[in-house]
């Protein structure tokens, strides 16, 4: 059975997820046009990678109850975004610039997405606490 601090424990697994995803968010927001970093080239757009962990208590792992972690911060796959600039500073030979594989409509999503989830995580937090207090009121 699920005890009300392992409960909030699972919340706030949660929350903490949903803060590094937007935290990541907004980093490739604030990176979406930089076309050269300290490692060459455009900047390459980050996802965290979540993972399910079973609640440890005790010796006991349940199986049905798991809390969220981010098991990485991983970089996106995609081509950046071929831009023909032929004054840029970063311009090749061609003419074209290598802007960042960062989507503003895609993060804005995902930051609308994340918010959603933390605000319903804080939700049920609140209640969880709510639910505690009862439980407190009916043994006095």
């Amino acid at each position: 059975m699920l005890g009300t601090f392992s409960a909030m424990e699972v919340a706030a697994s949660g929350l903490s997820a949903e803060r590094a995803r937007m935290n990541t968010v907004a980093s490739n927001l604030a990176n979406a046009r930089t076309t050269r970093t300290a490692d060459g080239g455009p900047y390459k757009r980050l996802d965290p990678v979540f993972q399910s962990v079973p609640l440890v208590k005790g010796n006991l792992a349940s199986n049905s109850v798991s809390l969220v972690r981010v098991r990485a911060i991983q970089e996106d796959t995609r081509d950046p975004m071929l831009v023909h600039e032929p004054g840029h500073p970063d311009a090749d030979p061609q003419g074209y610039v290598k802007y960042p594989n960062v989507n503003v409509v895609e993060e804005m999503v995902n930051m609308m997405t994340a918010s959603r989830a933390y605000e319903a995580g804080v939700t049920s937090l609140e209640s969880i606490k709510t639910m505690a207090r009862s439980a407190l009121q009916i043994g006095r």
